[in-house]
């Protein structure tokens, strides 16, 4: 038991020093090497858990879409629907990228050329995103012509942007101020009148689960 719970100790660091590596440095010029030095492992411990770099990126990119799936999941759990669903999934999805370097590097390897058969996490938000507008859209939490594709491809573009911004220049860009911004100029436009004085463009769920402390007022 007690060998187990080295080696599942020993597994997670490895996998949490890949994608800092991966986050830090690219795949491409990411080396084993530096991943056991980061992880305080030897190079024969770390062939033990992985046989190559690309089975620790597979790891990393696992892992990550498990935390991008639980994300959403606790948001609807937490009761938003429509588009307040969006606003909750986005800031949350912003903060793991902000907190969680596992989730920063599941995505930092999505837009590596180098591995075009690996988990795509921008392909899987954005299939998520898609079904979520056009649930909204037949549930009547559109404003009228306001088209789904829309929607979802502006949504696609800001959360997509603001990852790779934040990645690489500026944590600003995947701050809570940044995209609370960003739903205050779009849900006028996206939302129904009627249902506009009711959407926290801040998220409805962001103090539950576990966020900045602040006023949580409607757009």
């Amino acid at each position: 038991m007690v060998k187990q719970e080295r080696a599942a100790r020993t597994r997670r660091s490895l996998i949490r020093a890949a994608a800092e590596v991966f986050a830090d440095e690219g795949y491409v010029p990411a080396s084993l090497t530096m991943i056991s030095r980061r992880a305080g492992v030897s190079n024969g411990a770390l062939h033990f858990h992985f046989t190559s770099k690309e089975a620790l990126a597979k790891a990393v990119e696992e892992e990550a879409a498990q935390e991008v799936r639980l994300i959403t999941e606790r948001c609807r759990l937490a009761g938003a629907v429509g588009l307040q669903l969006l606003v909750d999934a986005t800031h949350t999805l912003m903060r793991s990228l902000d907190d969680d370097v596992v989730v920063r590097a599941g995505f930092e390897l999505s837009g590596d050329i180098s591995r075009p058969h690996g988990i795509n996490l921008r392909r899987e938000w954005r299939r998520w995103v898609e079904s979520e507008v056009e649930r909204a859209a037949s549930d009547g939490g559109l404003a009228d012509g306001v088209a789904p594709d829309d929607v979802a491809s502006a949504l696609m573009a800001a959360t997509v942007g603001f990852e790779v911004l934040g990645a690489r220049d500026d944590r600003e860009w995947i701050s809570r101020r940044t995209l609370t911004r960003f739903w205050e100029l779009m849900l006028p436009a996206m939302a129904p009148r009627q249902a506009i004085g009711t959407l926290v463009t801040c998220g409805s769920c962001h103090s539950a689960m576990g966020g900045e402390a602040g006023v949580e007022e409607p757009v």
